[in-house]
């Protein structure tokens, strides 16, 4: 009896909250794309539809050089668009996600993420995905396009069991198992802090050749600047292991605050060497304005139409 009144109280602030993100954000989200929600993505052409002389602001990687041999003229392939779409969430759900300085954790705004994303999506016909990590993938929800599969899915983000201390994340397990389970090209996006153990960047890379890939990345401003809070003991959550720092002492402060910079400016050149665009969300800082900005720049990188800037290569 206990675990139904649980389940529904669970169910009924994955419905409050979705509901929220519908009228706050999501409806102002629509309208500032004037409903052209394909400029969050990079483009979805997946058939060879013909060929076309080449412009000045065209790919030079869909450029067919054997047409453009022939004909002494560069030429480029163009691609038929597809109706409909498959989106995948890869989410990070470590522990590490569970930290927050703020209102929200980490995993909140992860969750807010990818039910605002899905329900604009479904919204439109489009079916979306999700592979949850924990301390590996423990949970694979099949794309669907409904209001109900959106608060499935949210309901699965937000009620997970508190695993403790694990060992450090991996986020190469999941990007390979993604890798396996995605068939059909879709558009991916990867929402993580990027915490993780070494040897991610290989799979990312190969998971961007076939498929349309954002790397969404969750932070904390603590994880960038630690306030004088005099003596404290830091705990890795994933790891279980304790360090006694003392706060107030004004270098360890700047040297944190260098390293951190040091590699968030490393993640931002990895993504740029993959060809992997990024969002960066902040505990501390608007859903949609960040949502927004990064739908403006993609915009501005790959023009208008997503018919002429595909994002896959032809089969």
């Amino acid at each position: 009896m206990n675990s139904g009144v649980n389940d529904t109280a669970e169910n009924e602030t994955a419905e409050t909250i979705l509901r929220r993100l519908e009228w706050t954000v999501l409806k102002r989200l629509d309208g500032l794309l004037q409903g052209d929600y394909r400029t969050l993505l990079r483009g979805f052409g997946l058939d060879f539809a013909g060929l076309r002389e080449y412009q000045h602001e065209d790919d030079v990687r869909y450029i067919d050089w054997n047409v453009t041999a022939r004909m002494n003229t560069p030429y480029v392939r163009q691609f038929s668009e597809d109706r409909d779409m498959n989106a995948w969430f890869l989410v990070d759900l470590s522990p590490s996600s569970d930290f927050g300085s703020l209102r929200h954790n980490k995993r909140d705004i992860s969750s807010q993420f990818v039910a605002m994303l899905a329900r604009l999506l479904s919204q439109h016909g489009n079916r979306t995905g999700a592979m949850l990590y924990g301390s590996t993938v423990d949970t694979v929800i099949p794309p669907r396009c409904d209001r109900r599969h959106v608060l499935h899915l949210l309901h699965r983000m937000r009620h997970r069991p508190v695993l403790g201390a694990i060992g450090p994340t991996r986020l190469d397990v999941l990007l390979r198992r993604a890798a396996e389970t995605l068939k059909r090209r879709s558009a991916v996006f990867l929402v993580s802090d990027f915490i993780s153990e070494p040897g991610w960047e290989k799979p990312l890379a190969q998971l961007a050749q076939r498929h349309d890939v954002v790397a969404v990345h969750v932070t904390d401003p603590l994880e960038q600047t630690l306030p004088d809070l005099g003596l404290i003991t830091m705990e890795d959550p994933e790891t279980g292991e304790q360090l006694f720092v003392d706060t107030s002492d004004k270098g360890f402060r700047q040297r944190f605050e260098a390293l951190a910079i040091e590699n968030e400016r490393a993640l931002q050149t990895t993504f740029t060497r993959l060809g992997v665009d990024a969002l960066t969300l902040r505990t501390d800082r608007s859903l949609l304005d960040s949502v927004v900005a990064f739908a403006q720049r993609r915009k501005r990188k790959y023009g208008q139409s997503s018919v002429h800037q595909p994002a896959f290569k032809a089969a």
